[in-house]
């Protein structure tokens, strides 16, 4: 956890893929900041944990479905009346594949979760994001939509790639409304899906290629989620902020 001092008082924090990891440390962080947090997940057992554990509340929402997304956001906007950030967390993919290897079952899956979601979610935050007199949208992408130097999921490397384009879209269209729109890339931060895809000596050998010589921590990336939905990054919009520990270079 940070040692600056966020203070989100008064504002709706609608954070996606709450049950674990970035998304996690996301609710609990801006929860500890005063926000008022609703974390969005497949996952009820481990979403309402994290929820309750950190004062925010929980709804179950499958971002690949239109109207459990619908649902959801109907929902906040009944509960809270506005929503002022928006973390496009909820994403991944579950087994490493080349082009050929990869069934198209699968590319379709992760494609919907990680590109198809994110586009569901913020069309149905955009009116309500308007209204706020500090619309963020924080959207998380990856080093594999940057580069392809490295192992993941054809499919996720796609999906992520869509992403940065479409956060750049969110941030043209939005400006006018003084809503802001930046991505996310991170590298190698230490998840408990990392450690399902990735045997001990692949997370070896990736730890061996970054320069600061260690893994990301899910904190290090709330941490920037909280700078991006903070008043101090009001000017800043259309932006990717790649956070790798220097494993990719641009």
């Amino acid at each position: 956890m940070s040692n600056v001092a966020w203070d989100f008082s008064g504002r709706v924090v609608a954070v996606t893929g709450s049950a674990s990891g970035m998304g996690a440390d996301a609710v609990r962080a801006f929860a500890a900041a005063g926000a008022e947090v609703y974390g969005l997940d497949i996952d009820e057992e481990r979403g309402s944990e994290v929820a309750a554990g950190a004062g925010a509340r929980f709804l179950r929402c499958d971002v690949t479905d239109a109207a459990a997304v619908e649902a959801a956001f109907d929902r906040i906007e009944q509960d809270a009346g506005r929503l002022d950030v928006l973390i496009n967390n909820a994403g991944g993919f579950w087994h490493q594949h080349t082009t050929e290897s990869l069934p198209t079952s699968e590319w379709d899956a992760v494609v919907d979760l990680n590109l198809k979601g994110v586009f569901l979610c913020t069309r149905r935050a955009m009116p309500l994001l308007r209204r706020s007199p500090a619309g963020r949208i924080i959207t998380l992408s990856s080093l594999a939509g940057q580069t392809a130097v490295y192992r993941s999921s054809p499919a996720y490397a796609a999906a992520k790639a869509g992403v940065l384009a479409l956060s750049r879209v969110f941030a043209y269209e939005l400006a006018p409304d003084g809503v802001t729109s930046n991505a996310i890339a991170p590298s190698a931060v230490m998840t408990d899906r990392i450690r399902e895809v990735r045997g001990p000596d692949e997370r070896a050998r990736t730890e061996a290629s970054i320069p600061l010589g260690r893994y990301g921590t899910t904190g290090e990336i709330a941490n920037w989620m909280m700078f991006l939905a903070s008043d101090e990054a009001a000017y800043m919009t259309g932006q990717t902020v790649t956070v790798n520990g220097g494993r990719f270079m641009a």
